[in-house]
């Protein structure tokens, strides 16, 4: 065989169909996350860095490790880290922040019977926190605005690696970018060192965010019931249409009457499937009834 035709040859480190089949079977399985055979390349991408740092040889033996060696128990939350796209932006889809801030407190402060509510937040697919944060500034404005009390945001997602990211809280330059310059001076610290080109989100929002792991397929939900909004957004994609339905479902039980779920845009059908909710925006609805 000539070196020109070698050149040709598709790189042998794959897995066998037989191994792809399976890990994408666990994924979906575990995680509602659907890995079609086109996402095979990607997903082959992403899983060389386990081999790498579990000293394999390839793809091949990860398959076979994974699947014939006993080893997809330790390694199945590695899988999942590696294979889930965590896309997140500061103040990504900003109309809704805006109806945060305009519509939905005041709606919810008349639902709490107070001036000044103290709010629930959830951000159900948190990825590295700039969800959980922005909200975190958008409201922190509002306590010293003198319109809420307080408020507290949960962020979760079902990746232990950028959660961990999340709870450090600290961002290149570049990614802040999109947060506005005022909101970025009040709540954005410098690294002391100017080559670093870091910032870190400031303690006064850090102290009202927390972060924990959940897998949206999980059949409970270890929270409150009497969450104000709930942003999940840009992650049912992912999910075939009865998953949607459910996980949309599980998470409506967890607004309190009159609580808002936020879904991105790509998604907004999915609210729909919920007899407790009702769509008021294209991309919002508002829990209408206790279960």
């Amino acid at each position: 065989m000539s070196d020109a035709h070698r050149i040709l040859v598709p790189e042998l480190d794959q897995l066998t169909d037989r191994h792809f089949a399976a890990i994408a079977a666990e994924v979906e399985s575990r995680s509602g996350i659907k890995l079609s055979k086109g996402k095979r390349i990607m997903v082959e991408g992403r899983l060389r860095k386990r081999v790498r740092a579990l000293g394999l040889s390839g793809l091949q033996e990860y398959g076979a490790f994974l699947m014939e060696r006993g080893g997809l128990a330790e390694e199945i939350e590695e899988v999942i880290d590696c294979v889930t796209t965590n896309k997140t932006d500061f103040f990504r889809e900003p109309a809704h922040f805006k109806f945060m801030r305009d519509v939905a407190v005041a709606e919810l402060a008349r639902r709490h019977s107070t001036a000044r509510p103290s709010l629930k937040i959830w951000s159900a697919a948190a990825s590295t926190g700039a969800e959980a944060y922005t909200a975190a500034m958008v409201l922190q404005t509002l306590v010293d605005e003198g319109k809420i009390q307080q408020y507290s945001i949960l962020g979760t997602d079902i990746s232990t690696e950028v959660l961990r990211e999340a709870e450090d809280a600290v961002y290149s330059c570049e990614f802040t970018q999109p947060v506005p310059a005022e909101l970025r001076q009040r709540y954005l610290l410098q690294s002391k060192d100017p080559s670093q080109k870091v910032v870190r989100i400031a303690p006064e929002l850090r102290s009202r965010v927390s972060f924990q792991q959940l897998n949206l397929m999980d059949p409970v939900y270890p929270f409150d019931r009497d969450i104000d909004i709930i942003f999940c957004r840009n992650v049912l994609i992912y999910f075939e249409k009865p998953i949607q339905s459910m996980v949309v479902d599980r998470l409506a039980g967890h607004l309190r009457p009159g609580g808002f779920l936020i879904l991105g845009h790509a998604e907004s059908m999915a609210g729909g499937s919920a007899a407790n909710l009702k769509q008021i925006r294209p991309t919002v609805f508002q829990r209408t009834k206790t279960l």
